[in-house]
């Protein structure tokens, strides 16, 4: 039988995977109660790139279902951080709208987490993610294109 040490691409899958676990409880655990990951990489997304999107186009956008991510929109929109509304050129259509206290949970749910960050980054330091960082894009581009 084939040892892990034997097969580095195995190895590497497992390592990404154990990863990226390890940091999402990481960063879930310092985010402000009620904000899951899931919910604080939507109000980032929102934040970042602004506008009104479809569920559909944020559910394309985080490479989710859309029962997902209608999921994860209840929840913020409970809270008050998200407004759906009808879409006004196509009323069967919803669009999605970062409200002020929804901005405001994002801004303080990223100061919440920017120690873990730091740490991180203090722990492996800028070179080591920079050398990193071409061979995940190029992985996430090809797992992207070849489903």
């Amino acid at each position: 039988m084939a040892r892990l040490k034997d097969r580095p691409d195995v190895e590497f899958f497992a390592c990404v995977t154990a990863i990226g676990r390890l940091a999402d409880q990481r960063l879930e655990r310092a985010a402000p109660d009620g904000l899951s990951l899931a919910s604080l990489s939507v109000l980032n997304h929102l934040a970042q790139w602004g506008g009104t999107p479809t569920p559909n186009e944020l559910a394309q956008a985080f490479q989710l279902s859309k029962p997902a991510m209608t999921n994860t929109l209840q929840r913020l929109q409970g809270l008050g951080f998200i407004e759906i509304a009808a879409d006004p050129d196509d009323g069967r259509r919803k669009r999605i709208a970062l409200t002020e206290s929804g901005l405001s949970a994002q801004r303080a749910a990223l100061l919440s987490i920017r120690p873990k960050l730091e740490a991180l980054r203090d722990a492996f330091g800028a070179s080591d993610f920079e050398a990193a960082l071409p061979l995940l894009r190029r992985l996430r581009a090809w797992l992207d294109a070849n489903p």
